[in-house]
């Protein structure tokens, strides 16, 4: 089931996407619900479920428009660093005895199909294309044997990075506004038995930059999301991106990176497509 906010007219909702249409499930559950995360808050991804089933579409996919699967103000991310062996080995890096983490904030991410911002500080404007794990149960000090059960979905996540930024600071490098996109929406876990078989492919301008499956990540998922309730109490809608395979533009001889007028698209086989074109940052 693919669960995804969008705007539908003037009005912020939430729903399901069929290949058919959207059903609005704003309309629906809005009174025990606000949005996507809230079906996982309140139990209701059952009753979500049931009228998938059984409701027709209320639109058509060209009349609305997709914001982030978690676009609270208070959504926090946990994005994941040198995760793949090839990204390792461009890079330069040995390989860590830990995960290497940090945070994005909810401003610096968009949805699908929206405008993302190259700042104009910087040239060095580079895509990472990444599968974005999301929490559907909360806990802490989460085993690893129960781990798997607290996942609630897989989505896509476009990591974009201020290359020169991020040598002195990954959070800056990491969160200029409108830098990164995630979504289209989110597929619920039990639609994805082994995500490892999931194929990531991103694409500048129609070229594919990066091509890698999941299961090359080197992080097993029960083992990140252990590791993460072990510091910090996980709850539903919480986002884990699991890192970047190789070939992102500032390895790349010569380096390539997105300038304003290109298309990024990462692509996840099994998942969907997010694509996003750049535009240049206008200053107030």
């Amino acid at each position: 089931m693919k669960l995804a906010n969008v705007k539908r007219g003037d009005k912020n909702t939430f729903g399901i996407v069929t290949d058919s249409g959207f059903i609005d499930l704003g309309k629906r559950l809005g009174q025990q619900a606000a949005d996507v995360v809230g079906l996982f808050e309140n139990n209701l991804v059952g009753k979500a479920r049931e009228l998938a089933a059984g409701t027709q579409p209320d639109c058509s996919l060209d009349e609305i428009v997709f914001r982030t699967p978690n676009d609270r103000s208070d959504a926090r991310i946990f994005a994941l660093g040198w995760a793949y062996a090839e990204h390792q080995a461009e890079t330069g890096k040995e390989p860590p005895a830990f995960p290497n983490m940090f945070s994005r904030l909810p401003e610096s991410l968009v949805g699908h199909g929206a405008h993302l911002v190259k700042p104009n500080i910087s040239d060095t404007f580079d895509y990472e294309g990444e599968v974005a794990v999301i929490i559907g149960k909360g806990g802490r000090h989460i085993p690893m044997e129960a781990a798997k059960s607290h996942i609630g979905g897989y989505s896509i996540l476009m990591d974009g990075s201020i290359r020169e930024w991020q040598k002195h600071s990954i959070t800056a490098g990491k969160n200029f506004d409108k830098s990164g996109s995630f979504g289209p929406w989110m597929l619920t876990a039990d639609e994805v038995p082994d995500p490892a078989k999931l194929i990531l492919t991103t694409r500048l301008n129609g070229e594919q930059v990066q091509h890698a499956p999941f299961g090359d990540m080197v992080w097993d998922l029960a083992h990140l999301v252990h590791y993460i309730s072990t510091f910090c109490e996980l709850r539903a809608g919480d986002v884990i991106s699991t890192g970047t395979p190789g070939g992102v533009g500032h390895k790349r001889n010569p380096q390539k990176f997105m300038k304003p007028g290109d298309t990024i698209e990462v692509e996840v086989q099994g998942l969907g497509l997010l694509r996003n074109t750049v535009v240049q940052e206008v200053e107030a």
